[in-house]
């Protein structure tokens, strides 16, 4: 009796877009995107692959809603906290960070990112992040005629930026700390005449915040903006 309770809460559980969603990226988060298969849903939702295809479409279709769903939620973090507070290169930086924060919270972003700007640059990813930005960025005063230039140019920062820091790529895993002593300690060891810029940062690529230097990167991109929109003038 026990047992056929149990299994009757488990059947009127409702089986939603949003819950496969949900457990697709918890399958993500897990082992990456080779985990996400029909076989692991169907096994954490205690249903069949068909109602798992009649709301799904195709796996590609779910990777999609599962990026789409972490970056709507790395974005709305801002608005609702006080990291934005109003002005428009204020929102640049906060919704940056928002998505940098995503990508380490979730290794495998950094790559779905990517493929979606590149193979789906109409799709709800690209759409929502390119929105996200161009808005304040047409906030700031840049002429019209600049405003996908400039917004590209800031998005593919970010999503360059977040890729290459993110500490987890395809299931490769490194330790930060003993990566980058090792970088730095080849980085000291080279010939001084032929890389003297080399050897003098070699300390500081060891000593370096991820985070901060990606900030520094968009504060750069915002002052070259503003630079040229003052010379506009």
């Amino acid at each position: 009796m026990a047992v056929r309770t149990h299994q009757s809460q488990r059947r009127r559980q409702v089986l939603t877009r949003e819950r496969i969603v949900e457990t697709a990226v918890e399958l993500l988060d897990a082992s990456g995107k080779d985990a996400l298969t029909v076989r692991a849903l169907t096994g954490r939702l205690a249903t069949g692959s068909g109602a798992i295809y009649w709301h799904i479409g195709n796996m590609d279709e779910l990777l999609e809603a599962a990026t789409d769903a972490v970056v709507a939620t790395a974005l709305a973090r801002p608005a609702a906290s006080d990291e934005a507070v109003g002005a428009p290169q204020d929102e640049i930086r906060a919704v940056a960070l928002g998505l940098f924060d995503a990508v380490a919270e979730h290794p495998w972003l950094a790559a779905q990112l990517a493929a979606q700007l590149i193979r789906n640059p109409w799709g709800p990813v690209t759409l929502r992040i390119f929105e996200s930005v161009g808005r304040p960025v047409s906030a700031l005063g840049v002429p019209r005629d600049d405003w996908f230039t400039t917004t590209s140019t800031l998005v593919h920062y970010v999503l360059g930026a977040t890729a290459q820091t993110s500490q987890r790529a395809d299931g490769f895993e490194v330790d930060r700390a003993e990566f980058l002593a090792t970088a730095s300690r080849a980085w000291r060891d080279l010939d001084p005449d032929d890389y003297p810029f080399m050897r003098a940062v070699a300390d500081q690529m060891r000593e370096h915040d991820d985070r901060e230097q990606f900030l520094t990167g968009v504060n750069l991109v915002l002052t070259g903006i503003a630079a040229l929109h003052i010379k506009g003038d």
